[in-house]
């Protein structure tokens, strides 16, 4: 009766001190409010005001919940209660899983407004003691250079360590925990741009998959047309850079001639974190329509010498962060040359899937590199002299259209080979694939007309692909070039990026 009285005295309140009261010139309620802070503080203020969303903090202590909250302040208190339970003290691993459980089937029912209030939970209600790190930091910094300097030391690193640390781990207990985790990140990640609250979480998910997916707990496991329909069908669904049409379509990519490998987590047994296609052909591949061709007879596997990546795609938006390309293609090249002592060569027909938009932003700077006389041969090719960035982007619009000898065209040759060789962003290549590979050591090696010319090929690289190269004893080599903010190139790709 008590606790009923006082809510009803407290809700009374409020009421009394939001009811509209005329000022003297007539203004009430939250006009009134709004002129004050006007006159006070200007518009920003207010909007300031009204825009900016109470904390979870804030929300547990309250009684009624405002403007756009999901949850109540009662049911936020009820949910923050479960989540705690899933790390009281005394509770075991295998019981705070159970718990965790619990919550995730809560979960798997709300709406994404009261997931969203879970996230912020889970931000604000569970992350690290200020103090304690503080002190640990001071006791670290005092004691180093003593005796005292290794407990020092690991006292900072439990004080580093989170309830929200501990109660992901929780989740990841239970049988579908880890599918729980990646999901719920996949679910948070296109939140982060407008909500600076989350990312806390998001950091800490990504650390935790960073370990949990290690490439030491990862299997290798080719994946042909032998395997289980539900895995195949895993393929249709994730493949990220040639559609598969039709299971012809994946038939073929699975054929004799071919290899499809991905890596596997013993917690998603039955889903490829990431997967690799390859062609065993008898020379570096300047198409991708051959390739794809499901009428072609299969190469004979015993004569070829060459590995083509034609495609690698990640399955698992939530695993955003955590690199696997790397460590696949390495286990693979193994793999491939154990199966295969022929193979030679390693190299890739990868697309250039930013090169359109950066063109269409760069082309003006790239005729200014131009000489006088190859600025008036293009600019007869296009109808105007001096051409401008417009004329020449009209006329590589249809870049299957101009023919070997086009000025056109060789001008689109080597504002590719400058995009790939010579454009960085922050000591990286800009390219989102050339970063992949680059990174992991290969070299730009080819650059290739028309080589996609579906209309995605069209739409994002006016049908180029570029064959980036693994030199297996060159690797190293090329890492250590990008490190000095040089993209290793062929001679042919330095050439075209020269002239």
């Amino acid at each position: 009766m008590n606790s009923t009285a006082e809510w009803i005295s407290r809700s009374v309140s409020r009421l009394r001190a939001a009811a509209p009261v005329a000022d003297k010139d007539g203004a009430k309620g939250p006009e009134k409010l709004a002129r004050a802070s006007l006159d006070k503080s200007g518009v920003t203020d207010v909007v300031a005001k009204v825009a900016a969303p109470r904390s979870t903090h804030e929300r547990l202590q309250a009684t009624l919940r405002r403007g756009q909250e999901a949850l109540s302040p009662r049911a936020l208190r009820r949910l923050l209660a479960d989540l705690q339970a899933v790390v009281a003290p005394q509770v075991s691993e295998l019981e705070g899983g159970r718990r965790a459980q619990a919550v995730a089937e809560w979960y798997a029912t709300a709406k994404p407004e009261e997931r969203r209030d879970m996230w912020l939970l889970l931000c604000e209600q569970f992350a690290p003691d200020a103090t304690e790190f503080k002190s640990a930091r001071q006791r670290y910094e005092a004691a180093a250079g003593t005796a005292e300097e290794g407990q020092a030391e690991i006292s900072l690193r439990r004080a580093l360590v989170s309830p929200r640390t501990r109660l992901l781990q929780r989740f990841a207990v239970f049988p579908d925990g880890m599918r729980f985790l990646v999901d719920m990140r996949a679910e948070l990640l296109p939140l982060l741009k407008n909500d600076k609250r989350l990312l806390a979480l998001d950091a800490e998910l990504e650390q935790l998959f960073s370990t949990w997916f290690d490439v030491a707990f990862l299997e290798l496991r080719r994946l042909s047309w032998d395997s289980p329909a539900s895995l195949i069908e895993k393929l249709i669904k994730y493949e990220a850079v040639h559609d598969i049409r039709s299971w012809a379509d994946l038939k073929n990519r699975l054929d004799s001639d071919r290899r499809c490998y991905g890596f596997f987590h013993p917690r998603l047994p039955n889903e490829p974190l990431i997967f690799v296609e390859v062609a065993l052909v008898d020379k570096i591949s300047p198409s991708i329509t051959p390739l794809l061709d499901e009428s072609a007879a299969p190469v004979d596997i015993t004569r070829a010498t060459t590995a083509i990546f034609y495609s690698i795609s990640n399955t698992q938006t939530g695993l955003r962060g955590v690199s696997f390309g790397d460590s696949l293609i390495k286990h693979v090249v193994e793999t491939l040359t154990q199966e295969f002592p022929r193979l030679r060569t390693f190299a890739t027909l990868s697309p250039i899937p930013g090169f359109r938009a950066w063109l269409s932003k760069n082309a003006g700077a790239m005729l200014d590199r131009l000489d006088d006389k190859r600025r008036s041969e293009l600019g007869r090719a296009v109808g105007f002299e001096p051409p401008q960035a417009t004329h020449f982007l009209a006329a590589v619009d249809k870049p299957l259209d101009l023919d070997a000898k086009s000025p056109v065209r060789q001008m689109l040759l080597e504002c590719a080979a400058h995009y790939l060789a010579r454009e960085m962003v922050d000591g990286k290549p800009v390219d989102s694939v050339a970063r992949f590979h680059l990174g992991n050591g290969a070299r730009v090696e080819r650059l290739n007309w028309a080589g996609d010319p579906s209309a995605k090929g069209l739409k994002q690289s006016y049908g180029l692909m570029v064959n980036y190269l693994y030199d297996l004893k060159r690797i190293d080599k090329h890492r250590s070039l990008l490190a000095q903010g040089k993209v290793p190139a062929s001679g042919d790709i330095d050439s075209l990026c020269r002239h």
